[in-house]
Formats: C-alpha cells, sequence, structure tokens
C-alpha cells in the first residue's frame, strides 16, 4: 500500500502504537536531539517521536525508520526479506529461457508491473505547492531546521531528498545529503566526491551553467528510504520507490525550477540552484554517522528561490551519532534489499550478509556464502569490493553454511577455527568513504579481508597450527605498563582475542607491544589482538568494537608476528595486531585532524532531564553521552 502522503504514514504509526506526540515546548537547537538520541538507544528503537511545540509553525517527526517494525511499515511489507525474496523472484523470471511464444507470453503480465513503477510526471500543481513562498519570503530559517550536537557548524537539514539531473541526457538522480543552513536563501551541499550528484555538478561546471537543484521533504516514506538506498547509477530512485509501494510515484513541476520534479505529495519542497562559479562555503563540522564529527570542508552553496509546503506539513528530521542510531535500520533494509541483487548480478555464492551496528554500515561487513572450491573466499572479497557503495567497505569476514552469521558468538567461533592468521587474511587498499577519519589520505585507505570459511586441503599451510584449547592465563600482560586493561574473556568460549587497551606514549608502541607479547609462549592461545586507546573499556565489546573499527586503517595498522611454535614443535604460531587507537602527530606521524566522538552538552542535558516528566515518554532514562564523557579529548569538535 502506497501512503497517499505523510500524514498518512504517521496515523498509521500512531494507531500501531509506534508514535508518541511530544506537546511540551522542546527546542529544536539540541534538544530535540538529545531526546531522541536517549529513545533511539532504547531497546528496540523506542518510539517514533512527533515534537508539536517547536516555537515555530511546523511539527518536527523524529526516529520515524528508528525500528525494524517501523521500516517494515514504511515499506509496507512484513518483513524486510519479503522484499528481496520478490526482487530475486523478478530475476529469476528475466533471465529463464524463453524458448517459445507461450512462454514469452507468460512474462507479459510480469513486465507490466514494471510500467506500473515508473514515476509519472502530471499536469498542474501539487499537495506540495498549496503554499509557495518565494524571493525573501522563502525563508529557510523559519523552519524547524534542528542543530543535533554542540560543536556543529549549525543547524542541519538531515532528511532532505535531493534532486538533480545531468545536464546531457536529462537522467534524473535522487540523493540524500547534508545541508546546513546559513542563511535564509543559503545552505550548503555536502556531496562527496564518489556521489551521482557530484558528478552532475561537475558536468554543469564544464558547461559553466548554473544547476538546477530541488529538496523534497516527507511525503511517502519509501522516497527518503530510496534516496539513500545504493542503487546504480541508471538506476531511477522514484522506480525503486514505485516498486516497494507498488504504485508509481506522482511527480510535478518546480514553480521556479521547471526542469526538476518533485513527489507531488512531499510536505515540503525546497528549490534553488548550485552556481559552478560561486566560490565553495566552509561547511561542518557535524556529528556524523560514525559516531564522531566529521570536520569541515569546503562544500558548494546551494541558493533558495522558492520553498512550497503543503497546508498541513511536518517537518522530518534524523540525527546521527553514536550507535545505535534510526540510520541503522535503514541500513539493515538496504542490507536486506540488495541481498538480491548483488547474489544475481556480481556474487552468486553469496547466501546472506550481515552489517552489524558497531561498524556503522561500511566498516564492518560479515558475508555468508556457499562455497565449493579453494580461494572462494578471497574472491568473493574482491568481487564484493567492486560492487557500488562495497567498495568503501573496510573489513570484511567472510563464513561459509556452517554457521549462522547473525549470531555473532558462534560466528567468531566459526572463523576464528577456521582461520591461520598468515594465511587467510587479505590487505588491501582502494576508496574509503570520505568520513573515514582513520585514513592516511581523504578517501583513499587499507580494506582487510578475513576468510573465515572452512578450509579445503588446498587452502591449509603444512606448518599451520592445528587449533586445541590454549593457556587462557594471560597475568603476563600484567608486566607491560601501557597495558591499562584486558579482555580475556573470549579465550574460554573458543574465541582467541584478546581486546587490550593501551595509553601510548611513544612512537611505534603498539607495534613493539604486539612482537612483546606475542614472544610468550601462552600467546600461542591467541590468534588476533585488537588494541583499543586506554579511554576505551575493552570489557564493553560493543563499544570497544565500534572504537577500533573506525579508529584503524588495516593496510597502515597490521602487525603479523609469526615464529616457531613452542607448544607444537614443527609449526608456525601466527597472531595478526591490529592497532584501533587514535593517531597522532607525535607518536604516529599522522598528518590530518582527528575528530572527537559525539557527546551532548551538559546544559542541554540538563535541560531535558529537568522536562522529562512531562514528554509523556515513560520512565527517566538518562543522557547516553554520560557514558562517553570521559572518552573524549578537549571540547572541540577536532581532538586536543
Amino acid at each position: 500500500m502506497a501512503y497517499k502522503n505523510q500524514k498518512e504514514f504517521i496515523d498509521a504509526l500512531e494507531r500501531a502504537g509506534e508514535l508518541v506526540r511530544i506537546r511540551e515546548y522542546v527546542d529544536p537547537k539540541l534538544e530535540i536531539a538529545e531526546i531522541t538520541d536517549r529513545v533511539s538507544k532504547m531497546p528496540g528503537g523506542g518510539k517514533a517521536l512527533l515534537f508539536e511545540n517547536t516555537g515555530y509553525a511546523f511539527p518536527v517527526l523524529m526516529n520515524a525508520y528508528g525500528s525494524e517494525r517501523r521500516v517494515c511499515m514504511a515499506l509496507d511489507v512484513a518483513e524486510l526479506d519479503d522484499v528481496a525474496r520478490e526482487i530475486e523472484g523478478l530475476f529469476h523470471m528475466l533471465s529463464a529461457p524463453k524458448e517459445g511464444i507461450l512462454d514469452k507470453l507468460k512474462m507479459l503480465p510480469e513486465l507490466g508491473k514494471f510500467a506500473s513503477w515508473m514515476p509519472k510526471v502530471r499536469s498542474g500543481r501539487g499537495e506540495c505547492q498549496q503554499v509557495v513562498l518565494t524571493g525573501d519570503a522563502a525563508d529557510i530559517t523559519k523552519l524547524p531546521v534542528i542543530t543535533c550536537w554542540p560543536k556543529d557548524g549549525g543547524p542541519f537539514v538531515t532528511l532532505p531528498v535531493i534532486h538533480t539531473k545531468e545536464p546531457n541526457s536529462g537522467a534524473r538522480n535522487v540523493g540524500m545529503y547534508r545541508m546546513q543552513v546559513f542563511g535564509p536563501q543559503l545552505t550548503g551541499m555536502h556531496w562527496h566526491k564518489h556521489k551521482v550528484s557530484a558528478k552532475h555538478f561537475g558536468e554543469y561546471k564544464k558547461l559553466g551553467k548554473r544547476m538546477p537543484v530541488a529538496v523534497a521533504l516527507g511525503g511517502d516514506p519509501a522516497y527518503a528510504y530510496s534516496a539513500t538506498a545504493p542503487l546504480p547509477e541508471n538506476v531511477d530512485e522514484y522506480m525503486l520507490a514505485g516498486f516497494l509501494r507498488k504504485k508509481k510515484v506522482e511527480l510535478v513541476k518546480c514553480i521556479t525550477q521547471p526542469d526538476i520534479e518533485v513527489p507531488a505529495d512531499a510536505d515540503f519542497i525546497i528549490e534553488g540552484y548550485v552556481d559552478p562559479a560561486d566560490e565553495l562555503i566552509w561547511e561542518g563540522p557535524f556529528g556524523d554517522h560514525t559516531g564522531y564529527y566529521s570536520l569541515p570542508d569546503f562544500y558548494p552553496r546551494f541558493h533558495i528561490t522558492a520553498i512550497t509546503h503543503r497546508k498541513d506539513a511536518v517537518y522530518p528530521a534524523t540525527i546521527v551519532g553514536i550507535p545505535p542510531q534510526e540510520d541503522a535500520w535503514l541500513i539493515k533494509a538496504s542490507e536486506r534489499i540488495f541481498l538480491a541483487p548483488m547474489k544475481m548480478t556480481m556474487v552468486p555464492e553469496i547466501v546472506d550478509m550481515d552489517m552489524p551496528v558497531e561498524g556503522v554500515a561500511h566498516n564492518l561487513v560479515i558475508a555468508q556464502i556457499d562455497k565449493s572450491y579453494a580461494g572462494q573466499g578471497q574472491k568473493v572479497m574482491n568481487a564484493m569490493w567492486g560492487a557500488g557503495q562495497m567498495m568503501f567497505n573496510k573489513i570484511l569476514v567472510v563464513a561459509d553454511k556452517g554457521v549462522k552469521i547473525q549470531d555473532y558468538e558462534a560466528l567468531a567461533q566459526y572463523v576464528f577455527k577456521h582461520l591461520n592468521p598468515a594465511t587467510d587474511i587479505s590487505i588491501a587498499q582502494g576508496p574509503m568513504d570520505v568520513l573515514d577519519h582513520s585514513c592516511s589520505k581523504l578517501g583513499f585507505g587499507g580494506k582487510m579481508g578475513i576468510d573465515g570459511t572452512a578450509k579445503s586441503d588446498e587452502e591449509i599451510a603444512d606448518d599451520a597450527m592445528v587449533a586445541e584449547d590454549g593457556n587462557w592465563d594471560m597475568s603476563f600482560l600484567n608486566a607491560f605498563p601501557e597495558i591499562t586493561n584486558v579482555n580475556a574473556s573470549l579465550l574460554p568460549k573458543g574465541i582467541p582475542v584478546l581486546v587490550v587497551a593501551v595509553e601510548k606514549t611513544k612512537r611505534n608502541q603498539v607495534r613493539d607491544l604486539h612482537d612483546a607479547i606475542c614472544s610468550h609462549a601462552a600467546a600461542e592461545s591467541v590468534k588476533m589482538i585488537l588494541y583499543v586507546e586506554h579511554t576505551v573499556d575493552p570489557q564493553d565489546l560493543g563499544v570497544a568494537l565500534w572504537r577500533f573499527c573506525n579508529n584503524m586503517d588495516p593496510r597502515r595498522d597490521y602487525n603479523l608476528v609469526q615464529r616457531p611454535s613452542e607448544t607444537q614443535p614443527g609449526k608456525t604460531f601466527a597472531c595478526m595486531g591490529l592497532d584501533g587507537t587514535r593517531k597522532t602527530k607525535e607518536l604516529d606521524n599522522f598528518q590530518r585532524d582527528w575528530p572527537n566522538i559525539i557527546v551532548a552538552g551538559d546544559a542541554t542535558i540538563a535541560s531535558v532531564d529537568e522536562k522529562w516528566n512531562k514528554l509523556g515518554l515513560g520512565a527517566f532514562v538518562p543522557s547516553p553521552s554520560l557514558k562517553f564523557k570521559h572518552q573524549i579529548y578537549g571540547e572541540e569538535a577536532v581532538v586536543q
């Protein structure tokens, strides 16, 4: 079922008990974000929130996609795998041999569905244009644009569905890029160089022409999801939206940018242009989905020429920060939905895929394959690193059908049982997410593939140690003064991994420490050591893994130690050390600024504490930021 508009979706959420209306005044500057952060970290993602008293003319909708149930409601499916199964069925239908006229005729109803999903431009104005504001009246500061975190550069539009067109072909792109508000008619346009809209901008720059742009907010919830989906460049996002909602998207022409069409049922449309002749604007910082601030940089200016909206418009927004947040559920939707196309087009042996929340999408991905020959794990790594946005992946773990990959403890036991750190870990390099602060160079860094599949004879090194119950006594680590804490709890569970917190005071300290640890016979029960900084509690595995994945560049930060085994004569002991500590110029020759993790300010926390009982959100929930206050370095977005 397609929703007629965002209001119908809000009503559906409320009927399902998935929405809380907040009538107490809440400030869009920092307070809305702090409340949403607390709610989104409740079990199951909490509830969607409708802030009705913001000091502006429009309510604010938050956390609408913040649980699996609400994402399923947004896409009108019982479970997300239903979409994957339907896509796989279509692929099979299209690729099956058609031997006779009857086979071809049977395809006609299915092919007709494709036509029903294609967007349609209708004449006249849409509901999104019931109110039209141009000139000075088109003032984005009249909208309740939220400020999320204390060191953000300002208020940001965080859920914009941005429309551009390639100037030569007219091909449309619909993406989602944050927009910092600089004035009534001026925002930034934060599209990274890898994004399609940035390519469109490059073409307009060659032509010396202004680039028309339109931003939609609200409407059917399938639009916002489709704008985030990892689609190939030549696939119209509104075709995906039409497929998801089983009804074509109706578009109307913009008022002041008529070359751009937008959803007729949207709540707001912000029309304008980006001029390639403009100087770029210094945008940011911004608390991002990695849980760290993304630091300031230069981006294009977006000039607003009109704002149109429904009479009953609701302003939709989201926050991103330390996981879990609402974006984790949108990522989960893409994980499930795009498994089928990946299987049918690039990685036929893939059975399942999982993106743990701690990996914030690109940092950590687990793939399960149906393995039938030696080297297939490495083959899958290379194929996946070449598949669309998977090119940004940092750590890829490959397992086979011998384990359920969503059972992380069983997965770790299985992977490390079959892992030889010397032969089954691949280190590569390539394009990385621009938001990855651990790379020595912006947007370019290391990747690591871990082949945790059961090995055939061809894949087993003759001198590899045989897995056996080891010596779990790690008391020898107490002799190292730089070690502040050790988590050895995984060893008795059959997971030969240590998590070690280190306070660095000199160059090459982690590398030298790993060499020293691995010189001990007791270390032979360990295959991998993850090093985190001393402010991180390694006993909190979720947080430690999140911090580790963010701070590690595999190509720069790995140290594989190999030596003759003392416990298994004739065999070789191998242990991989991975440095997930903060990198500095002084100790690591790291030349880029290092960002702080994101925490709310004390004044905001106190303000929300005071009004919590008036919000209708149940028992008091303390700020998640309190857990991380001791992990920041200084008070700025950049580590001091």
